[in-house]
């Protein structure tokens, strides 16, 4: 039985980098994250396989949508390598290893421009995984 329950635990804690960025998509999504872009890099860098870059429209909802996909992910087995710009807000890194997630808020968002700097990468589409569809958000 331990035997059992051990691979139960391996098997949740190994994901495939994309499952483990559509699962950070989908929570970033129900905190009401803005202009999600899923972006598979894995052909250009080393670095990770996909970067997931959103915003919020205040710090505080850039720390809410930060904690919730951290919350999420840590149910999954799923542990962050590391966490920056967490307690300011403007910016959150997480660095789940071959994910990456860019939390912005919005006007520094604009500032650094994560997608021209990364645009040779792929846009995966995420419409068809969010709770609610782009085109029909506020």
């Amino acid at each position: 039985m331990a035997n059992t329950a051990r691979q139960s635990e391996n098997t949740r804690t190994r994901m495939d980098p994309l499952s483990k960025a559509l699962s950070c998509a989908k929570e970033a999504d129900t905190r009401k994250a803005l202009d999600m872009v899923l972006l598979d890099v894995s052909k250009i860098t080393t670095v990770a396989d996909y970067f997931l870059i959103c915003s919020g429209r205040s710090s505080r909802q850039v720390q809410g949508i930060a904690e919730a996909v951290q919350a999420r992910l840590r149910q999954l087995g799923v542990r962050p390598l590391g966490v920056e710009g967490e307690r300011e807000g403007h910016w959150v890194l997480l660095d789940y290893g071959d994910v990456i997630v860019h939390i912005f808020y919005q006007p520094i968002r604009e500032l650094y421009d994560l997608e021209s700097l990364w645009s040779e990468g792929a846009v995966v589409p995420l419409d068809e995984h969010l709770v609610v569809p782009k085109g029909e958000r506020e």
